[in-house]
C-alpha cells in the first residue's frame, strides 16, 4: 500500500502527534510492507488559495506555480491519506489548511447530490484513496475539543475515513510519562494492525485510545505546574 501522511504540525519531526502517527504506522507495517512517504506541510511552498476557482472551471490548472502540484500528484498516486496535526484553535494549523484548500483543483465546480448534501463533481479520479484523521491536543479531555475538527473532516472526506483523537497528547514528549504513554502507543500499534487488515478500528479500542492517559485534574495540574 502507498501511504502519503501529510504532517501538519509546524512542529515538524518533534510533533507530538507524530508519535501517535508513527505508532499507527508501525502497527500497520506488522500485517505488510507499506510505502510510507511524509509530507510536512510548513516545509512547503503552498500560496493561499484565491477563490478564483481557475482550476475548477480550467482543467485543474491552478494559477499558483508552487510545492502544490507535485503535492497532487502524490496524493493521487497514493492508497491512504494520513492527515497527522495537532489541534489548532479546534481546527488544523494554518499550513496544513492551506495545503487542504488547495486541494479545490481535484473537482469541478458543477454539483451533485449525494444523500442529502451537494459536492462538487470529482475533476480527477481519487476514488480509490482511504483517509485516516489522526489529531491530538493538549487539553486533557476529547469532548467539547475535538467536534470542529472531526466535523470539517468528515465532510471534506465523506467516505472511506477513519478519525483517532488523543487527548493530552504532549506527554508523548515527555520521557517521563513513558510509564503511561507507551501503554497508549500500544494500543494505537494494535489499532494500526486492526486498520491494515480490516480497514477499520474497533470501537472499544477506539475509545480506549481517545481517553486521557492519566486523571484529567491532575494532567491539568502538572500543566499549571500545582502539583505538590
Amino acid at each position: 500500500m502507498k501511504i502519503l501522511v501529510i504532517n501538519g504540525s509546524p512542529k515538524k519531526d518533534k510533533s507530538d502527534t507524530m508519535h501517535i502517527t508513527r505508532a499507527f504506522l508501525d502497527g500497520m507495517n506488522e500485517v505488510a510492507h507499506n510505502e510510507i512517504k511524509i509530507i510536512t506541510a510548513i516545509d512547503k511552498h503552498i500560496e493561499y488559495c484565491t477563490g478564483c476557482f481557475a482550476c475548477m472551471l480550467g482543467g485543474g490548472e491552478c494559477i499558483h506555480h508552487d510545492d502544490m502540484r507535485g503535492i497532487l500528484e502524490e496524493i493521487l498516486d497514493s492508497d491512504l491519506l494520513i492527515w497527522s496535526y495537532p489541534l489548532y484553535c479546534y481546527g488544523m494549523p494554518a499550513p496544513l489548511k492551506a495545503l487542504l484548500e488547495r486541494t479545490l483543483p481535484l473537482s469541478r465546480m458543477t454539483m451533485q447530490k449525494v444523500g442529502d448534501r451537494y459536492e462538487h463533481v470529482g475533476q480527477a479520479d481519487f476514488s480509490h484513496l482511504k483517509y485516516v484523521m489522526i489529531c491530538g491536543c493538549g487539553f486533557p479531555n476529547s469532548q467539547h475539543n475535538f467536534e470542529p475538527a472531526v466535523m470539517q473532516f468528515e465532510r471534506c472526506f465523506p467516505n472511506e475515513h477513519t478519525i483517532i483523537t488523543v487527548p493530552e497528547s504532549p506527554m508523548f514528549n515527555a520521557p517521563e510519562a513513558a510509564a503511561v504513554t507507551e501503554p497508549r502507543l500500544n494500543l494505537i500499534r494494535k489499532a494500526g494492525r486492526e486498520y491494515a487488515e480490516s480497514g477499520t478500528i474497533g470501537e472499544d479500542l477506539l475509545k480506549e485510545i481517545t481517553s486521557p492517559m492519566i486523571p484529567e485534574e491532575q494532567y491539568a495540574q502538572i500543566v499549571n505546574g500545582t502539583v505538590n
